[in-house]
């Protein structure tokens, strides 16, 4: 019998079909059958937060899982940072990372595993602990993802480097891997992988952005000078107050008419601070902005129009130098995160494939900070891809749409993730590795 070459490609594409079905059904099944030790995890990770730089207890547990996997586990990277490697023959090498700090905010979820526990920030203060931000969420699916990957090493070549990273609340973690040799000291990678909790997003729905996707963030302080005296006599008085809130409303027109309108930017006062009483007008008055950015030459356009406007302000008032405000830039920032949009493509395709068209959901970029960001950022230009996991019940999001109520948001003191969200990043970050990691 002598066949068509239409029949023989039907052939070819059902032999195929059938090859991918049973990983997918494998995968799906390795991951159910793992859920249940999944979820204590989870539980264990949630009761038991450590705020950024103090996640010596959670780098511990997280290491001792992955070394029962057979990952060759490395402590304490740029702090607590874990770094764990698992090699399995020649191919690419993808890095998968987790966050895992938590925020200083007392729970109020009522969970019966809820945290409890508070610690000493670093002003020494007693603060209370949550994973507020769903970190422990991040951390159950990383390891849930190795336990696959671990199972299915035949439908896989290359190498796998699983990173628990500390700091990401203060955007200084991902700096301090780095800064502790993670590209030098480990295998560098050709692509970097994460996944992040959204509370507005339905579970079992995965989100992403293509490009810019996290913003640049920036803290700056500016400490405005002037000559205190008495409220009653202004003419012998430097007023700080009012240069204040001359600098303050200044400020407000460096985005709107120094920064190209299609260029995102925000510059806001979060705090301002000055004087102890009604009638005596103080030397100083200290302000803390925060700014954002997605390119690097907005960014410094911002910090020096906040510099030239603070000074020039001064001048006008009639300081002279050594009273003019003292503007201070926060060393640790978070830069820009972009999803290579390549690699956003490869793995959403694959994430169709598993899911259905209808489960993507394209999220605008927003304004907040990821330091995940800093791994395709450094000269090696390694491509990089954070989706979006979600995270709220659809009864959840009913409710608050027929009562009116804003969901709880990340951060918030009652924000409890579902944790049906868990199976799906497990799913979908094992299937994105195993597209990148192909020994087709």
């Amino acid at each position: 019998m002598i066949l068509s070459m239409k029949s023989v490609f039907l052939l070819v594409l059902l032999s195929l079909s059938i090859a991918a079905a049973p990983t997918q059904k494998v995968v799906r099944d390795s991951v159910a059958k793992e859920i249940p030790s999944l979820l204590k995890l989870y539980e264990h990770l949630h009761a038991n937060p450590e705020i950024s730089f103090q996640e010596e207890k959670t780098g511990l547990r997280l290491g001792a899982e992955m070394k029962k996997l057979g990952f060759e586990v490395t402590q304490n990277i740029g702090g607590f940072g874990v770094v764990c490697v698992l090699k399995n023959g020649k191919g690419p090498t993808v890095l998968v990372r987790t966050d895992t700090d938590a925020l200083p905010v007392k729970e109020a979820t009522g969970l019966p595993f809820a945290s409890t526990r508070t610690t000493t920030d670093d002003l020494g203060k007693t603060v209370p602990t949550m994973h507020a931000c769903a970190h422990d969420v991040s951390m159950t699916c990383w390891n849930g993802v190795a336990r696959v990957l671990t199972q299915l090493k035949r439908e896989w070549k290359g190498t796998l480097v699983f990173i628990a990273q500390p700091a990401e609340e203060r955007g200084a973690g991902a700096r301090a891997m780095l800064a502790d040799g993670l590209f030098k000291k480990f295998p560098l990678p050709d692509y970097c992988l994460a996944l992040h909790v959204s509370a507005d997003q339905p579970a079992g729905t995965l989100g992403y952005t293509s490009g810019f996707a996290m913003a640049n963030v920036d803290s700056v302080d500016i400490t405005v000078r002037g000559v205190g005296g008495h409220g009653s006599q202004p003419q012998s008085t430097k007023d700080p107050i009012v240069l204040a809130a001359q600098i303050v409303l200044a400020l407000q027109t460096i985005v709107s008419r120094e920064i190209h309108p299609l260029d995102p930017a925000v510059v806001t006062v979060g705090s301002i601070h000055g004087g102890t009483k009604h009638n005596i007008i103080p030397d100083e008055v200290h302000l803390q902005l925060t700014i954002r950015s997605y390119s690097d030459e907005v960014r410094e356009k911002l910090i020096a129009a906040i510099k030239r406007i603070a000074i020039g302000q001064a001048v006008a008032a009639g300081l002279p130098e050594e009273k003019h405000p003292v503007v201070k830039v926060k060393d640790e920032y978070t830069p820009a995160a972009y999803n290579d949009p390549k690699l956003v493509a490869r793995v959403n395709g694959v994430f169709e494939k598993w899911f259905g068209k209808d489960v993507l959901i394209e999220r605008k970029p927003t304004m907040g900070g990821e330091d995940f960001g800093r791994y395709g950022r450094t000269e090696h230009k390694i491509p990089i891809y954070m989706f979006r996991l979600g995270g709220v019940s659809s009864a959840a999001m009913k409710q608050a749409q027929a009562l009116g109520q804003p969901l709880p948001s990340l951060h918030s003191a009652k924000f409890a993730p579902d944790t049906a969200c868990i199976k799906t990043g497990v799913t979908a970050m094992s299937a994105a590795i195993l597209e990148l990691l192909s020994k087709n």
